[in-house]
């Protein structure tokens, strides 16, 4: 799939084109979820979450982070997660979790790439240094 330009040029279509647009982004975060609320050693970090409000965000910015709308104007990730106590075993499952929903629908491995750049990129913000597995 392609994206044409009114100059007549062709430009190679995003991944979030590819992957099939809002609809498809709104159906991997919500597998996404299920998978992560269905982990019972991820289960307690959403106790308190707006679960709507986050799948909202996460929409946003995996639309953004795939080369769709730039709309995502949530919190810093850092920000939002600080306090947390999240641990890079736990922050590993949730790629895991999300690359596999990711291949489940078809995504490229360049797409899959793009995300875990993104992902790795922002590790640091979310891992809190010193939290240990439970």
């Amino acid at each position: 799939m392609t994206g044409d330009k009114l100059d007549g040029t062709t430009v190679p279509a995003s991944h979030y084109d590819r992957l099939g647009g809002a609809p498809a982004i709104r159906e991997a975060v919500d597998r996404f979820y299920d998978l992560v609320l269905s982990d019972e050693e991820l289960t307690p970090y959403f106790t308190d979450a707006a679960v709507p409000e986050v799948k909202r965000h996460q929409v946003l910015l995996l639309s953004q982070v795939l080369g769709g709308p730039a709309s995502y104007e949530g919190r810093d990730l850092g920000e939002a997660h600080r306090g947390l106590g999240i641990t890079d075993a736990h922050y590993d499952k949730v790629v895991g979790h999300l690359v596999s929903v990711l291949v489940e629908l078809g995504a490229d491995d360049d797409a899959i790439a793009a995300a875990a750049a993104v992902v790795a990129g922002v590790k640091p913000d979310i891992v809190e240094s010193g939290a240990s597995s439970s």
